[in-house]
């Protein structure tokens, strides 16, 4: 049986009218996290003339592939094992980068470490797209996200819903510069990063 997540169904088409706006220049996107699968198969199909690449842990890799393997979309790819945490990344090739709900549970050096592997990846005018909450100025943004972080650093200290400006700080360390910030439902945003030069290696 294939695995679902409800909140993939509910926040799939206000994120596709975000990605609307970046994508249509894309030709080769690389989602980090790709969880059950469903996101990778949605994007996919609503933008055929692009290559999606779905990736994840090790543990997630059986319940996408069964997405993947029911869908059969031409343009859909992998998934690939990704680990954020080791260096260098099995992939190559890419000039977008999507995520989705993934910095909040991943503890803060995991963080940096996906920002330094997406700096070294993505080409200069490249974009990297992140979805989930976020505080900003220290503070939270909706007493829904001060709940979540309190439910989340119950589960794991390291993890919690993540200062937008630390984010920010940590992506001008791989010359990645915020270009937007788009407001979604259930208190959530599409935080939008380009990439500026080339890193030496």
């Amino acid at each position: 049986m294939k695995p679902h997540s409800e909140a993939c169904e509910q926040n799939k088409q206000p994120i596709r009218k975000v990605l609307e706006n970046y994508l249509p220049e894309a030709r080769r996107v690389l989602e980090i996290g790709s969880g059950t699968g469903q996101h990778a198969v949605y994007f996919a199909a609503a933008f055929p003339h692009l290559q999606w690449l779905a990736s994840d842990v090790a543990g997630n890799l059986p319940g996408i592939r069964a997405w993947l393997a029911e869908a059969d979309l031409p343009n859909l790819h992998g998934p690939l094992e990704l680990n954020v945490s080791r260096q260098p990344w099995p992939v190559e090739g890419v000039d977008t980068v999507f995520s989705a709900n993934t910095v909040h549970i991943m503890p803060w050096p995991v963080v940096e470490q996906m920002f330094a592997g997406i700096g070294r990846l993505l080409p200069p005018q490249g974009r990297f797209l992140l979805y989930g909450p976020f505080n900003q100025g220290g503070d939270y943004t909706a007493e829904s996200n001060r709940r979540f972080d309190a439910w989340l650093k119950e589960r794991d200290p390291g993890m919690g819903v993540r200062n937008l400006e630390d984010l920010d700080a940590l992506a001008s360390e791989h010359d990645l510069l915020r270009i937007a910030l788009h407001d979604m439902p259930a208190d959530n945003k599409i935080a939008v990063w380009q990439k500026c030069r080339v890193i030496e290696p």
